[in-house]
């Protein structure tokens, strides 16, 4: 089978189309014909070594398809189901051995392609929303790169599920017509929705995955006691900085969360899962496939996730 490999953190440059055996179901695994895997920002990471992987390695980490073997004890799922995971190294790949506790099964109504697009993202964007900051109705949310992958289903769940005033920030014209499709209330570029949050009484949360170039200005957005939601860093790792500005800009709250530390418990997994597959069906998450790439340009697929310039998830086509 075809697969991408890393052999040394670096660049694009660094993924390399490899020949390798197809995996065998090892016990509680199954191999899954793959058909989609999703392009993360985890990914460059894993790529670059921010996140130091033991290499070579074949990088990826979300994906969907059909079980085409079982290991030894698995007993919930079966050759010829359609699944989807993430959490799951090694999906930058025709086949993958995926452990069962990763697994959900794609509900019928759900394509491979949407379902693989949902499980990072999706996630991520339901457990920022509802677990990590509980957004509640007409509070006020910015969320930055809000027609991207996870800034686009921040602001639809904010808006259309919780019913929060979401300020979007985008670079382009054509973007702050996303954010508005999505649901956002206010739409700003990034050198504006400051004075915009200031102006509404300040941001009860920021939802920030951009990082370095947006985080301080993140932090005066906010209202006293309002939360800084850190959830990645496209523009680069935010630097150490003193804490006592917490205190000084009104006793703010900052975290770096994580979506593995919210799906580490199965039951935790198939409820988020659940959630966000639930408001696909009822139409308050619109997951938007903004690019499909084969195999091969996995480079190309991760050059243009960095530039910020796509909108909507990037997807690897992996159907033969």
């Amino acid at each position: 089978m075809k697969a991408i490999r890393v052999s040394k953190a670096g660049g694009p440059e660094a993924l390399e189309l490899v020949s390798v055996e197809v995996p065998e179901p090892l016990p509680g695994y199954v191999v899954v014909e793959q058909s989609y895997a999703g392009v993360n920002f985890i990914d460059i990471y894993y790529r670059e070594g921010v996140y130091p992987l033991p290499l070579p390695a074949t990088i990826g980490s979300e994906g969907s398809g059909t079980i085409v073997s079982v290991g030894p004890g698995v007993s919930d799922f079966a050759s010829g189901d359609r699944v989807a995971y993430t959490g799951v190294l090694g999906t930058y790949a025709e086949y993958c051995a995926v452990p069962v506790d990763k697994l959900v099964k794609i509900p019928d109504g759900i394509s491979d392609d949407v379902a693989a697009a949902a499980m990072l993202q999706g996630m991520t964007a339901q457990f920022l929303t509802e677990s990590c900051y509980p957004v509640k109705r007409d509070e006020i949310v910015v969320v930055h790169a809000a027609a991207g992958g996870v800034g686009s289903l921040v602001t639809q769940l904010a808006s259309r599920k919780l019913g929060a005033k979401v300020v979007a920030t985008t670079s382009t014209a054509a973007k702050a017509e996303l954010a508005s499709s999505f649901g956002a209330s206010f739409v700003e570029e990034y050198g504006t929705f400051v004075a915009r949050a200031r102006e509404l009484g300040g941001a009860h949360v920021v939802y920030d995955g951009v990082g370095k170039v947006t985080f301080d200005d993140s932090l005066t957005a906010l209202r006293r006691r309002g939360m800084m939601v850190l959830f990645g860093g496209a523009s680069g790792q935010v630097p150490p900085f003193d804490l006592q500005r917490l205190n000084t800009l009104g006793s703010l709250y900052v975290t770096r969360p994580t979506l593995f530390h919210y799906i580490a418990d199965r039951g935790e997994l198939l409820a988020r899962a659940k959630s966000v597959f639930d408001s696909i069906a009822r139409g308050e998450l619109e997951i938007r496939v903004g690019g499909v790439y084969p195999l091969a340009d996995a480079h190309q697929a991760q050059r243009d996730l960095a530039s910020r310039n796509t909108t909507g998830k990037l997807l690897l086509s992996l159907s033969s």
